[in-house]
């Protein structure tokens, strides 16, 4: 087989891995080393007490967030307007996914400041990182080391889903992540930008509700469901196994090759299967939705895995078939 160079997500546990890897320790407060400016820092950032209670900010509702785009809180005037240093680069989106984008600065000693920004993360400093809050949002701190820190505006609780933004800065790296998080939020609150959502489009689909319980349950059992993310949700029958997942994303049109295979998926939609190569049962369906930007297009993609049984012994891709002709039915029509 030829190798596939098209752009694939990230497997969630490398995801799960490196955000576990960012919530070990609370973030401090030495500022001594950094060669940040400290006045740009927002009084209110961190400060306030913090209500329990659900959150029902209307500009942090999922379905605003949504269609929300992440790069506009990275551009060279965004940052530039923070007083962080300067901003060399435009913002680069995820190609991967709608809700991520990244950049970077250089502070006034040449230090450099990366910054990697998420809607609806899922990912998240645990509640006891919780440090105040942010534009009446509650705030979750967690600093790993002198490098690294993940800030979380959180927008839902139970489950708990954030405005998140992860920085990489040899100094106090938490201090310009809750400087740009404040501002996220207050342009939020102030027309943001928004992507096109035509007739049809999955970036305004609810992933947790485009699947059938009962079909689920032929391939997860007595599933609990549960987002994970704005464009994504995982139907588990415990903590670990089997699970189905559900995703809406941006990538090339899916062909054969490196494993996939066309299979029928019902109304003339043709999907992508392909069975995982480890030793546990596993298997992903994708299939074309509609165009998105350039060539890329809107994808939907249905996993099956089950890390208790081998792929001789579960019928992977079977399952993941079955749901995802189930998703063909329930999806916007284009």
């Amino acid at each position: 087989m030829l190798p596939d160079v098209r752009r694939r997500r990230l497997p969630k546990l490398f995801l799960l891995v490196t955000a576990l890897t960012l919530t070990l320790t609370a973030c401090g407060q030495d500022l001594g080393r950094s060669n940040f400016a400290r006045t740009t820092v927002p009084a209110a950032a961190g400060t306030g007490q913090v209500s329990d209670g659900p959150i029902t900010d209307a500009a942090v509702a999922a379905n605003v967030l949504r269609t929300v785009k992440p790069c506009q809180f990275l551009t060279k005037d965004a940052l530039g307007a923070l007083g962080l240093g300067t901003v060399e680069e435009d913002p680069t989106p995820s190609s991967i996914a709608y809700d991520r984008c990244a950049n970077k600065v250089k502070d006034p000693g040449g230090k450099e400041i990366r910054l990697d920004f998420e809607i609806g993360n899922t990912l998240l400093p645990r509640a006891d990182k919780t440090t105040g809050q942010v534009g009446g949002l509650p705030l979750r701190v967690d600093k790993t080391d002198d490098s690294d820190c993940t800030v979380a505006a959180m927008t839902a609780l139970n489950p708990d889903t954030a405005l998140t933004l992860t920085v990489a800065y040899p100094g106090d790296p938490c201090r310009p992540g809750q400087t740009v998080l404040d501002a996220v939020v207050q342009k939020l609150h102030n027309s943001p930008e928004k992507y096109s959502t035509p007739p049809g489009t999955l970036l305004t689909a609810d992933p947790c509700t485009m699947a059938e319980s009962s079909v689920v349950a032929s391939a997860a059992p007595s599933p609990k469901q549960a987002p994970t993310g704005l464009h994504s949700c995982d139907w588990a029958s415990n903590a670990a196994n089997p699970t189905v997942s559900v995703e809406f994303l941006p990538g090339l049109p899916p062909l054969v090759g490196d494993g996939f295979s066309k299979v029928d998926l019902g109304g003339g939609i043709t999907g992508f299967q392909k069975k995982g190569t480890s030793s546990s049962a596993e298997c992903e369906v994708e299939w074309q939705h509609r165009p998105w930007q350039g060539d890329d297009v809107e994808l939907a993609q249905v996993r099956y895995r089950n890390y208790n049984t081998k792929p001789d012994t579960d019928d992977a891709c079977g399952k993941a078939v079955t749901v995802a002709k189930n998703v063909v039915t329930k999806l916007p029509k284009p």
